[in-house]
């Protein structure tokens, strides 16, 4: 059965504002709601009972895609939560497939969602066209998911040096910017290609 509705849980809006560009890209037009929560903590206060209330409406054709940044936190501790809490609902996860068909899909990105910029540069210079085209080719850029001293601060150093965002990186503005010009297919960052297949994988279920 063909997917046709999913349900986007993040953790804040600029996450929201990417994937309302990125979905359609990857897997077509399919129906889409979006829960944002006020940061992550909140989102894993609040997920055990969205996901029951979820349970209890989701159709077979349906899908649930939980994303969270890691941040500077642990990756395993991350997902084990995120597993967990599907699982008490009675969901079935990619991992756990308790109940047949995939009703959640969990994704961590590595660590936050300017790893995915840097990742696809031609989409970032489409939207700045004044910043380099060589940044993914400098040591410290080349694996977006291996940035040190944290991915937007990062990014927004970038923007500044080309000029833009003088007055600090405004997050949902580069996200409304930048996610049009993405193009799945082409990205570097290991997390979002991860994100990429499980949704390609969901959909062709």
């Amino acid at each position: 059965m063909p997917l046709s509705h999913i349900e986007v849980l993040v953790e804040e809006a600029s996450m929201e504002m990417a994937l309302r560009e990125l979905i359609p890209k990857l897997i077509g037009p399919v129906g889409s709601a979006f829960q944002r929560f006020q940061g992550k903590q909140a989102l894993f206060r609040q997920m055990p009972e969205r996901l029951r209330s979820l349970r209890r409406m989701l159709r077979p054709d349906s899908l649930v895609l939980v994303v969270v940044d890691r941040d500077r936190d642990d990756c395993m501790q991350l997902k084990m939560r995120l597993e967990q809490a599907a699982t008490m609902a009675g969901l079935a996860t990619r991992t756990s497939r308790i109940r047949g068909r995939v009703a959640v899909v969990n994704r961590i990105v590595v660590e936050e969602l300017e790893a995915w910029y840097f990742g696809d540069w031609l989409a970032v210079t489409a939207a700045y066209p004044r910043l380099s085209a060589g940044i993914p080719g400098r040591a410290q850029y080349r694996d977006p998911d291996a940035i040190a001293g944290g991915t937007w601060e990062a990014f927004e150093r970038v923007l500044q040096q080309g000029g833009y965002f003088q007055g600090g990186l405004r997050k949902i503005e580069a996200a409304q910017a930048i996610a049009p010009h993405m193009d799945p297919a082409r990205n570097t960052s290991r997390s979002f290609q991860v994100l990429r297949d499980a949704l390609l994988e969901a959909a062709a279920a």
